[in-house]
């Protein structure tokens, strides 16, 4: 068992390290919220609580983090009181957040000098998947520091799998979030559809949700976007920014996206009507206040 140290304790990292003390490892956690971390250790008394990010990361084999964005990372990791400042020569900092690739190969040099590696290794699966350790962790890094850390994140993890160097692990979630865009978008005017048409909604899911058209969204989403449901899940604030990620992207590739941006531009209009913390399944009722 190896000593772990989590930092960010938002609705992915609070299970997420919840499951590593459960699994036997021994566990400090940080949050720049005091008030998380005592609430995480009252329902994980076996863990301990550091004061800085530096304190976390100077007793740690494995440093993980999962924070908001680029700026988020900067702050923690950087510093005075930084993990930079408490990583020790040998150990892995491994970064859950949903971030620029651009950010991991930046973060991967430092901790070379520092003779630590970095690993960045965004995660699908959402809330639910980390409260019940299914997440899928999509990570860039070298395989031999990948080897030492893959089984500490199948805690928490249904699939550990590397892609390649530093970034590439960023740029596989990128895909990820292409993807669930244009599947929520379809599901939202099929459903959107099939009211217009006067057809029962919950019995159109349940025989197409059997054939070709089937997928996560659809089985986990589907009932609730007939029901008007949207006050759970991952928030459209954090699917905006998961997407302006992947168009900064395609701009330097010179992949093209016009479905991704125009979803984009969608989800800024369920912003526009209150939703950005909805659910990002919320794209149907767009639809709905523009009859």
């Amino acid at each position: 068992m190896s000593k772990v140290s989590f930092i960010g304790l938002g609705v992915m990292g609070y299970p997420m390290a919840g499951h590593l003390l459960q699994q036997g490892h021994e566990v400090t956690v940080y949050n720049r919220s005091a008030k998380r971390a005592e609430n995480w250790l009252t329902q994980y008394p076996q863990g301990k609580i550091a004061h800085t990010p530096k304190d976390a990361a100077r007793q740690s084999e494995f440093v993980m983090m999962c924070v908001g964005n680029d700026q988020d990372i900067r702050s923690v990791v950087y510093g005075e009181e930084g993990i930079l400042a408490g990583l020790q020569p040998g150990s892995v900092l491994i970064d859950h957040t949903t971030a620029s690739a651009e950010i991991a190969r930046e973060i991967s040099i430092v901790c070379k000098k520092q003779q630590s590696a970095f690993i960045d290794a965004p995660v699908s699966g959402g809330q639910v998947g980390a409260e019940k350790g299914q997440l899928t962790v999509m990570c860039g890094g070298e395989q031999a520091e990948f080897n030492r850390a893959q089984p500490v994140m199948q805690c928490f993890a249904k699939a550990v799998t590397l892609m390649g160097t530093n970034g590439m692990g960023q740029l596989t979630k990128m895909v990820n979030q292409i993807c669930i865009a244009g599947i929520v978008q379809g599901l939202s005017e099929a459903l959107h559809f099939s009211q217009q048409a006067g057809l029962d909604g919950n019995l159109v899911l349940d025989v197409i949700s059997k054939g070709a058209a089937q997928s996560w969204q659809m089985e986990n989403r589907g009932k609730t976007m007939l029901q008007d449901k949207f006050d759970f899940g991952f928030a459209v604030d954090w699917m905006r920014k998961d997407l302006n990620l992947v168009l900064d992207e395609a701009r330097k590739n010179g992949a093209t996206l016009p479905l991704t941006a125009l979803i984009d531009q969608f989800y800024a209009d369920v912003q526009q009507l209150g939703g950005g913390r909805w659910d990002t399944s919320s794209l149907i009722k767009r639809l709905s206040a523009n009859k």
